[in-house]
């Protein structure tokens, strides 16, 4: 076959691919691009340095994750060691959702303007969910409880106009391949989101080596676009991301456990047609703890944040570039003593965090802006 002929097969399949949306969502056609070139600048592995962060504390996973203490009220997740944080309930989210959809195990959460996003991907779904978006404002003028927005849903709601007046704040976005869907990030340069589609074949196992970013529309909360790539240098490959989070500059970041306790950060921009990610060059010798949960960047201190259960790292942005000048005192560590699962942590424009937990789905915020 002559170069023409590949060229003209390559477009036909690309074509094919927006006018089906093969790969993507079933029956709803998007672009669907296939990066030739690696994602992954060339990686020397020796030649990245470790930086030991001691003073972060390595902290497993429970045995058995705890539940809220008040789990149709207010409850208050304080830190115990390094630095300080409080954080207190904002909502009880709904449980369960409409029509008995299995809405207690949240998986990312992301808060633009007045509104509150969230990606529900159900365990029997099998890599599937959907994104919720709640209108913060309509709620706060509605004066909701958290018991109220966690009971809209039932049927015994259903008969109230006031939890009728709750439905209408709340958008429920249709069901698309999701993948783990632990990923759900926006982009302060673009104002769009993005979510890895890392399926798995079991908890933490990717199906394949394949990396899937998707565009997500916050207005559908659907995705409009897919590019499928290879994270790889030379020998050093990785399968893609768990968690993704972007500055303000727009650079894409994830975080991942190479070893038991070591901690690699990549950093990266996600253009319309093509990805590319770079391994930084200091590697964290103490990582926050067994799992990597998120990731969320805080616009007020230019600061990353690193979420394990009951643990959180973060470090400044700017540490990172070119070959990496972070010293032990740039890393700042939060320990918790709650044994709750730590799913999400977000940051909106004035330095506010918001926690998502678990078992007992909630969304909690702390009450200062200066952590």
């Amino acid at each position: 076959m002559t170069d023409k002929q590949w060229r003209e097969l390559g477009e036909l399949a690309l074509t094919v691919g927006m006018v089906t949306g093969i790969g993507a969502l079933p029956g709803y056609a998007m672009p669907v691009v296939h990066q030739a070139s690696g994602a992954l600048v060339a990686t020397a592995l020796k030649q990245n340095r470790d930086l030991n962060d001691d003073q972060v504390h390595f902290t497993t996973v429970p045995a058995q994750y705890a539940a809220a203490e008040n789990p149709h009220g207010i409850n208050t997740i304080a830190s115990n060691r390094g630095q300080a944080v409080t954080f207190q309930t904002l909502y009880q989210l709904p449980l369960p959702g409409p029509r008995g959809e299995a809405w207690g195990d949240p998986q990312s959460m992301v808060t633009v303007g007045q509104y509150l996003y969230i990606v529900y991907c159900p365990t029997t779904w099998q890599n599937r969910g959907r994104i919720v978006r709640f209108d913060r404002q309509r709620l706060a003028q509605l004066n909701v409880t958290p018991r109220q927005l966690q009971r809209v849903y039932t049927a015994k709601a259903a008969r109230s106009a006031r939890e009728k007046a709750i439905r209408s704040a709340i958008k429920i976005g249709p069901a698309f391949t999701t993948g783990h869907g632990q990923s759900l990030a926006y982009n302060w340069q673009d104002g769009q989101f993005y979510m890895w589609c890392d399926r798995e074949s079991a908890p933490r196992v990717p199906i394949n080596q394949e990396g899937v970013l998707q565009r997500i529309s916050p207005q559908t909360l659907r995705p409009v676009k897919q590019i499928h790539f290879r994270l790889r240098a030379g020998h050093f490959a990785v399968p893609g991301g768990h968690v993704l989070t972007f500055d303000r500059q727009g650079h894409a970041y994830f975080w991942t456990r190479p070893s038991a306790s070591r901690v690699y950060i990549y950093q990266g921009t996600i253009g319309q047609d093509a990805v590319h990610f770079r391994l930084t060059r200091q590697v964290l010798t103490h990582g926050p703890g067994t799992r990597v949960q998120s990731m969320a960047y805080n616009p007020q201190n230019d600061r990353l944040y690193l979420v394990s259960d009951d643990s959180i790292a973060s470090l400044p942005v700017a540490g990172l570039a070119g070959n990496g000048h972070l010293t032990p005192a740039d890393v700042r560590w939060t320990g918790f003593a709650s044994k709750r699962e730590f799913e999400a942590l977000n940051f909106t424009a004035d330095g506010r965090a918001y926690l998502m937990s678990n078992h007992d789905p909630e969304i909690l915020q702390s009450t200062s802006t200066t952590w």
